[in-house]
């Protein structure tokens, strides 16, 4: 049975880096580790091929196996959110039908960067990829990376199609859970996609957030979205500052300094693909001195890892 977003969409969702070998392939087995680890902390679902996962630098056929991957290995225990990120409409198409086609639980779409389109072409590159499939549509907005914000204007022409069933917005507007929620369809899921500004946007009335902290602490980031669900806001804001330091190194060097990090638990390799490198020594302290920090105060789940 189909489970839609408005069940699942919520909290701390971790957008998964994609791990390479020293050939430069993917290396699947840590890649199903990652997952495994996420299911174990109880995250409600996946993000994968989106920006940690350095989408843009994965073929159409890898990004295919990432996906399968990843359905394979939950086993329908938490849903997978598979990006079809391309700012070329008929190429987001293919990846779209192609992450369906693999088992994908939802579709992830970006606004198109470097086109700059107009709001317009954003309702229409939009309507066209999920057109083009059967799976609910994530938007992604993320002015930072492509220079022209999905308006709410636009937001709201969208979702008078149930297909689009929640955003994730990068944009850092703490306020706009507070803008749009009475505007939206009821069960429509707004989640940050900024780490930094998160739990502002959460304590506003978001639903969650797309993280890539999650990635490191999925425990910690889980119980700072149950405490500000509870309306425990001094203890979910005292956590969420503790996550700070490293949270600002990985929004400094994404994704380079997220697969430091998890490279530091053992989980993966730091290897990166060009035009991304791997991080410089100096980085490396500082995301080291950032973790060490938290994992001292057993705020990691560290046994796990």
């Amino acid at each position: 049975m189909l489970i839609p977003p408005s069940v699942w969409f919520t909290g701390f969702i971790p957008d998964l880096p994609t791990p390479f070998d020293a050939a430069d392939a993917i290396d699947l087995k840590a890649f199903a580790a990652l997952c495994e680890r996420q299911v174990a902390a109880g995250v409600p679902a996946l993000v994968v091929c989106g920006t940690a996962g350095e989408a843009p630098t994965l073929s159409p056929a890898e990004q295919e196996l990432v996906i399968r991957t990843a359905v394979d290995v939950v086993r329908g225990r938490v849903r997978i959110i598979a990006g079809a990120m391309s700012n070329s409409t008929s190429r987001a198409i293919e990846l779209a039908r192609r992450a369906e086609a693999a088992g994908a639980d939802a579709i992830m779409l970006v606004v198109p960067a470097y086109n700059k389109p107009m709001q317009e072409g954003m309702l229409a590159h939009f309507r066209a990829v999920a057109g083009s499939i059967g799976l609910p549509v994530i938007l992604h907005d993320v002015p930072s990376r492509t220079l022209r914000p999905l308006a709410d204007e636009t937001l709201l022409r969208l979702v008078e199609s149930r297909q689009f069933a929640g955003l994730r917005d990068g944009s850092g507007d703490i306020t706009r859970p507070m803008r749009l929620n009475r505007l939206l369809p009821t069960g429509f899921r707004l989640l940050s996609g900024d780490d930094t500004t998160a739990f502002g946007f959460i304590a506003s009335g978001g639903d969650g957030a797309i993280s890539e902290v999650a990635n490191v602490a999925p425990d910690l980031c889980r119980t700072i979205s149950l405490q500000v669900r509870q309306g425990r806001l001094q203890s979910a804001r005292y956590l969420h500052k503790r996550l700070i330091p490293l949270i600002a190194c990985l929004s400094r060097e994404s994704p380079a300094a997220l697969k430091s990090a998890l490279s530091t638990l053992g989980l993966m390799s730091p290897a990166t693909r060009l035009p991304i490198v791997p991080l410089d020594a100096a980085m490396q302290a500082e995301v080291a001195r950032a973790f060490a920090a938290i994992a001292d105060e057993e705020l990691i789940d560290s046994v796990r890892a």
